[in-house]
């Protein structure tokens, strides 16, 4: 079946063939003309299925085809939240990339960055709105965004964000909006809280499930390596290096651990960075840009920092440590084999992590195969240590600093610090960066170490054309913990210009030429021929 089949106009068609596309993805073959009916839709994707052009295909398509109640003026007409900023700029790229022959104009919004010329861009007009809720509110409370003309709310990976906290945002925002509207809902598990928010905001809605609930993706070869927790880096790196990967992407279970993990690599002479929510949005941009474009080795990470990562033929996902709630292991691997392509998911697991192990195998409903790799076989004698007690990252075992200490240093839950005129200083804390602690907190990663925004002293230099990209944002009101930054912080980030924080000395990079554009936005390349647009 192709894309014209479905009821798209030849715009669409048009625009979707130029990517490279030709047959939709499951997904798409019931989304599409789900959403083409205008009700409601509960869908049950996992990421890589092609889930974002699954909605925003239609939502383009319903848009032109209905005459706006506005008359001549261009109004918001359709609202996309996502969880995180690198998503929602992937979403809002889709958008356009799909709306190229359209007249329909959208705009992004999160924060991190200047709120103004999101507010030029809302009096210019915009069909299309993709947020983050935390910005989302602030133009809200300071009334510089109209939704009452709104048609379409889309809630896309409505599983992380509820994992991020934002269920109370997100109830704030569904109060001020015109009640009579559609409502999408997508998310790649279904957990008891993911059923409550549908059962509250969907009439009646089609359900969709493209794949067994949670479940992992077929196309996606798993293995585990059983290992001493003290020599996990050591093996990583000859995995690596024994293999010769590239584009690995690394799960631990907190950003101290994934800055501990990228600067180990590093001195084994293997090119790593560290993203999570900590980052300043410069750096996690650089990082991501070189990831994509298969400069840099490996992609230390955390759960949340992840999200929107999107690849063509990401080969290679590691888990140096195991997730304590299952469903986040379906989300990790999920980065890789995307949209039928093949990928390989490998697990570094020690003693502490053997009951884990058994609740993921228990919900993905098989065993995963288990290879030990000769020189580095585990102690039969080792005897298991709660996570709780210990710091994490870099495969010490080193136990976890006094309260205090580390990434929470400084960091006022209750308010920001102030700058001239009772306005928000400068502050690290957004909704991200709360929502990536609770995920530690859940996975057992305490405090850890001190980690700092930026990771090491790093020595800059050009970052190749890397394209900034705006941050998520924190929150409006000045009792809230997450603050939109000053105008000064970002002009300040764009005088630096394309300045890089890699590694002095850092060893070679494999030269080689990857189609994935910057923070997935862009979709195209050689993997898409095996099925449709591969959204999030």
């Amino acid at each position: 079946m192709s894309f014209d089949s479905l009821g798209l106009s030849e715009p669409l068609v048009r625009a979707v063939n130029e990517l490279g596309y030709t047959t939709p993805t499951p997904i798409q073959l019931q989304a599409i003309p789900a959403v083409l009916n205008g009700g409601d839709l509960l869908a049950g994707a996992q990421t890589g299925t092609g889930k974002t052009a699954g909605f925003t295909l239609p939502i383009l398509q319903r848009l032109t085809d209905m005459p706006s109640a506005a008359g001549g003026k261009r109004v918001v007409r359709a609202l996309i939240l996502t969880p995180t900023r690198e998503l929602a700029a992937q979403v809002e790229e889709s958008v356009r990339a799909y709306g190229k022959y359209l007249k329909l104009k959208s705009t992004v919004m999160f924060g991190g960055v200047g709120i103004n010329p999101q507010i030029d861009a809302l009096k210019r007009g915009v069909d299309i709105v993709v947020a983050t809720p935390g910005r989302l509110l602030d133009h809200m409370q300071q009334k510089t965004i109209d939704l009452s003309q709104l048609e379409i709310l889309v809630l896309d990976e409505a599983d992380r964000m509820l994992d991020m906290g934002f269920i109370h945002d997100i109830k704030r925002v569904l109060a001020k909006l015109p009640p009579k509207r559609q409502n999408l809902l997508f998310s790649a598990t279904f957990a008891d809280e993911i059923k409550a928010l549908a059962d509250s905001l969907l009439d009646s809605p089609a359900l969709i499930e493209v794949a067994r609930r949670n479940t992992t993706a077929e196309t996606v070869a798993q293995k585990i390596h059983p290992v001493d927790r003290d020599r996990k880096r050591e093996l990583l790196t000859h995995l690596i290096r024994q293999h010769n990967w590239f584009q690995v992407l690394v799960f631990t279970r907190t950003k101290h651990g994934a800055n501990r993990l990228a600067e180990q690599l590093e001195k084994d002479g293997i090119s790593a960075l560290a993203i999570h929510g900590n980052k300043s949005q410069s750096a996690r941009t650089r990082a991501l840009a070189e990831f994509k474009d298969g400069t840099l080795q490996v992609l230390c990470a955390t759960d949340i920092a992840a999200r929107g990562i999107d690849i063509d033929q990401l080969p290679h996902v590691v888990n140096f440590d195991l997730p304590n709630v299952p469903e986040d292991y379906v989300h990790r691997i999920g980065r890789t084999g995307r949209a039928g392509a093949t990928g390989e998911a490998v697990s570094l697991v020690c003693v502490d992590e053997h009951q884990l192990l058994k609740d993921i195998e228990k919900l993905i409903k098989r065993a995963v195969p288990q290879e030990v790799i000769a020189g580095f076989e585990p102690d039969p004698n080792a005897k298991p240590e709660p996570i709780l007690r210990r710091g994490q990252g870099g495969g010490g075992g080193a136990r976890a600093p006094r309260q205090g200490q580390g990434q929470g240093q400084g960091q006022a839950r209750g308010a920001g610090p102030r700058g001239q005129g009772g306005k928000p200083a400068q502050t690290r804390e957004s909704r991200e960066s709360r929502g990536e602690s609770r995920t530690e907190a859940r996975n057992g990663g305490g405090r850890g170490g001190k980690d700092g925004g930026n990771g090491a002293q790093r020595t800059a230099k050009p970052a190749g054309g890397a394209r900034p990209v705006k941050a998520q944002s924190p929150g409006a009101g000045a009792s809230r913990a997450e603050h939109t930054r000053r105008e000064s912080t970002v002009d300040h980030d764009r005088s630096r210009g394309a300045a890089h924080d890699g590694a002095a000395g850092r060893a070679p990079r494999k030269p080689q030429s990857n189609p994935g554009a910057l923070l997935g936005g862009r979709p195209g390349g050689d993997a898409r021929r095996n099925g449709g647009p591969r959204g999030r």
